[in-house]
């Protein structure tokens, strides 16, 4: 069985209640345990075998064992079902048998984590810490049982399903994708080949107390009475969210009775989170070292913010008619005036409150930007709600996830996202903001309309929400993996608002056009008015010059923020304008456009249709912005370098590079050394305050305390500009070193015929070839030509790269990220070159 070392393997006897010897079957690493020890105890249908990776990742000093509970895994088989009060004393009994004490972590899986906590409350001096894996100890209070445990639980299906043949044995690993091996799916069934071998494991299913009158109900309520004796002992949730059996529900019932815990969801992973994510062990152990053995990097200094409320901007013009929000698209385009807004919110933070949110709660929104979206956010944040923002621009399945992921106790959704909240099985209470037909009300389960909470009566004046409080999750954009949720607190959100007002030296007479959509929230927080476009939020490349335009005359704008693909559509469709819209775009005096890196030829064309706007292209991310900023001048002045000169950091922030080694990770030290290529690091008083629910992701950018690993590449030169030389995951480690992508891809942007390059790493690391992809200008036509470069082609491309170039390839356009459509999805282009390379059909990249 691979990952299972023979000397692990042991049979102890130990007596249980009625005296009689049983003979257990554990792992042991056999380790003295001067650190600790590590008690392992699976659910059903596994064994320790679950348990392998955990043994084999021990730091030195922690002995590990993993137990066969009674009657599975290699363990003795019993004459009759064992319940859930005698499982607990049976563990004890074995662990006075093996001495176990001192410092003691408990880690289990399924049904394993009540016999865990039940051990764990009954040996409370000697529990350091406890980790928990998709378990439960209650069926949540808002879900039904799960329909496969209440299926299996009916007697004749119990026999059948769990005893009689392999069914639920091979169910569990069968929940997993992608599907285990072969070789770990055999290892997790081999002590369960026969009937008799079965048994327990139908009596584990029959021993669930889902019944008030089950005989192991009182011992689960005392044990679930008994968690709050557990609230100063570290505990760790390892969750895979796509388990139909302990579902969110289940993660949500947990931290109501564990709020300290920590949690780390692992985005995809099933019921057998550990076999699906193998990481999962290392996760835990780095846990463990913070936690039990006090490795924990110190907090990171928060210095009392020194901006105004979130919302208080508003509020100082709720007398004002000037126009606060323009919306020129959707369903309803129109104006909304300060005074109107600010009512609005007063409303809503009313309506909301008399219709149960709570200080402390997370509400999801799927609205369009817009009046409505910033009313409700700004209503939220006066009730100390946290929002939950996932915006459209990240793809409905997406979008989906990271909903599931925040778990919002509500959400308030137009009526297609009602829809798909129900289709999905997105969490929290219902509002509808729209009308809907009393039939599609009771179908949707929603409880209010956000038109009528809107109509009740103002809340009134109160305290600001404490500074300490969520004040929102927001989501990356998904470029190099799944979206994470990225938590805010108030003050942060302050800080950066004061940040973006430095930035861009905000004055009440400015007026913004927020081309992308989040940046439409900034508006009322900064006290100016702004504009929405008639674009498809969804599509960046949608918003063409004359939207622009409408939108600035809309508010008389000075400023805009536009992502670059958004700007690439401006540029090309200037030629369409009227005087009249003209007019508008020249009483721009500053542009900002982040998101992706902004070309100098692509900044003048869009200087050529805003002649008195200052361009700049700061450089920030979701876990914080802003963090520099460089103007078209600046650009300029700086020249060619090795990536994207973005500029000096602004004033409050701090960079610091943490030099790659010879395989391309960022394991050097944090330093100001001119010319250092590595991982960029930030200090700031608005960087995040975590990721949501992903404490090891969490761990791994902030455990240089004070700093934000941002997960980009680059270096600072002489003058202490920061130049961007790609994301971390995208390094190419070579024979001769790691190579960073954007510089190369920009010199093979100045060969003749190419429009647009990627150079991605095909092969092991420390191997890796380095692979050219390629789109050309119009008049070279792709289409007549293979995925393969002709030899003039590849020749100049070899020329201009100045790095060994193993194979150039054409196609006609570059994958980009769904959200800003402007970020190189080079993880996708490398998987069409390796399959285009090993003879397969090109296809689209």
């Amino acid at each position: 069985m691979p990952g299972l070392e023979p000397q692990w393997s042991r049979f102890v006897t130990v007596r249980d209640a009625a005296g009689v010897e049983r003979r257990w079957h554990l792992l042991d690493n056999g380790a003295r345990g001067e650190r600790g020890t590590m008690l392992c105890v699976h659910g059903n249908p596994t064994w320790s075998y679950l348990w392998r990776r955990f043994l084999a990742d021990a730091p030195p000093g922690w002995r590990v064992i993993a137990v066969d509970q009674l009657g599975m895994g290699f363990s003795e088989r019993l004459d009759r079902p064992r319940s859930l009060a005698e499982r607990i004393d049976d563990l004890g009994r074995l662990t006075a048998e093996l001495g176990i004490g001192g410092r003691v972590v408990t880690v289990a899986h399924d049904w394993g984590g009540p016999i865990a906590l039940g051990w764990a409350q009954a040996h409370r001096d000697s529990v350091a810490a406890i980790v928990l894996a998709n378990t439960g100890v209650a069926v949540p209070a808002d879900a039904a049982a799960p329909t496969l445990i209440r299926l299996s639980r009916t007697t004749g299906l119990r026999e059948l399903i769990c005893v009689r043949t392999s069914l639920f044995v091979r169910g569990a690993p069968a929940l997993s994708r992608p599907a285990l091996p072969r070789s770990v799916r055999a290892g997790l069934r081999v002590p369960y080949r026969t009937a008799a071998r079965r048994r327990a494991i139908g009596d584990f299913v029959a021993d669930i107390p889902l019944e008030a009158d089950h005989p192991s109900q009182l011992r689960l309520q005392e044990l679930v009475c008994g968690l709050a004796d557990l609230a100063d002992v570290p505990v760790l949730l390892l969750w895979g969210p796509r388990d139909p059996i302990f579902g969110a529900g289940y993660l949500r019932d947990l931290l109501s009775r564990l709020p300290h815990a920590d949690v780390q969801r692992y985005p995809g992973a099933s019921h057998l989170v550990t076999e699906d994510r193998p990481h999962a062990a290392a996760d835990a152990w780095r846990w463990i070292g913070d936690h039990v053995d006090g490795t924990q990097p110190a907090e990171r200094p928060q210095p009392a913010p020194t901006a105004a409320p979130l919302g208080r901007a508003l509020r100082d013009r709720a007398d004002d008619p000037a126009v606060a929000m323009a919306e020129l698209g959707g369903p309803e385009p129109g104006a909304t005036s300060f005074r109107e807004l600010a009512a609005k919110v007063d409303a809503l933070a009313g309506g909301l409150s008399r219709a149960g949110v709570r200080t402390g709660d997370r509400v999801g929104l799927l609205i369009r930007p817009g009046v409505d979206l910033t009313a409700t956010v700004y209503a939220c944040w006066r009730l100390g709600a946290a929002v939950v923002v996932a915006d459209a621009g990240l793809g409905v399945r997406p979008l989906a996830e990271a909903l599931r992921s925040a778990d919002p106790q509500w959400l308030i959704a137009i009526p297609t996202g009602l829809a798909a909240a129900a289709t999905m099985g997105l969490p929290g209470r219902r509002i509808a903001a729209g009308s809907l037909p009393e039939p599609l009300i009771r179908a949707w389960r929603v409880e209010h309309v956000l038109t009528e909470l809107a109509a009740s009566s103002p809340l009134p004046e109160s305290t600001p929400p404490d500074d300490e409080l969520e004040a929102a999750v927001l989501f990356t954009s998904g470029a190099t993996g799944p979206p994470k949720g990225v938590v805010y607190r108030h003050r942060q959100l302050r800080t950066q608002l004061d940040a973006v007002r430095r930035l861009c030296g905000i004055t009440p007479d400015d007026r913004l056009v927020a081309a992308f959509a989040p940046f439409a929230l900034y508006g009322p927080g900064l006290g100016i008015g702004a504009a929405v476009p008639d674009m498809d939020v969804t599509r960046p490349g949608t918003l063409t010059a004359a939207a622009l335009a409408d939108a600035a005359a809309a508010v008389n704008a000075t400023l805009v923020f536009a992502s670059p693909a958004a700007l690439r559509n401006v540029a090309a469709t200037t030629s369409r304008l009227d005087p009249q819209q003209r007019e508008a775009l020249a009483r721009i005096r500053l542009v900002l456009s982040a998101g992706a890196p902004v070309s100098v030829a692509l900044l003048r064309r869009v200087a050529a249709a805003l002649p008195q706007a200052d361009l700049h292209t700061p450089y920030g991310m979701t876990e914080v912005l802003p963090v520099t900023d460089i103007s078209l001048a600046q650009i300029e002045a700086a020249g060619p370098g090795n990536g994207v000169c973005v500029g000096h950091p602004l004033p409050g922030v701090q960079l610091r590079i943490s030099a790659l080694d010879a395989t391309g990770t960022a394991s050097g030290g944090l330093s100001r050394q001119p010319g250092v290529t590595g991982e960029i690091c930030v200090s700031a008083a608005h960087v995040k305050d975590r990721y949501d629910r992903l404490w090891a992701v969490e761990r791994a950018s902030s455990r240089d305390a004070g700093w934000h690993r941002t997960g980009d590449v680059g270096h600072l030169d002489e003058n202490g500009r920061l130049w961007v030389e790609g994301r971390l995951v995208h390094v190419i480690s070579t024979p001769d070193g790691p190579v960073t992508p954007v510089g190369v891809e920009h010199r093979i942007e100045t060969a003749a015929g190419v429009a647009a390059a990627a150079v991605v790493g095909i092969g092991p690391v420390g191997t890796q070839q380095i692979i050219a992809v390629v789109t050309l200008q119009a008049e070279n036509d792709p289409a007549k030509r293979g995925p393969l470069a002709e030899p003039d082609l590849a020749e100049a491309v070899r020329a201009a790269a100045a790095v060994p170039i193993t194979a150039v390839l054409v196609t006609r356009a570059l994958p980009v990220d769904i959200r800003h459509q402007s970020k190189i999805d080079r993880q996708r282009l490398a998987r069409w070159a390796n399959r285009v390379l090993a003879g397969g059909r090109p296809g689209r990249p």
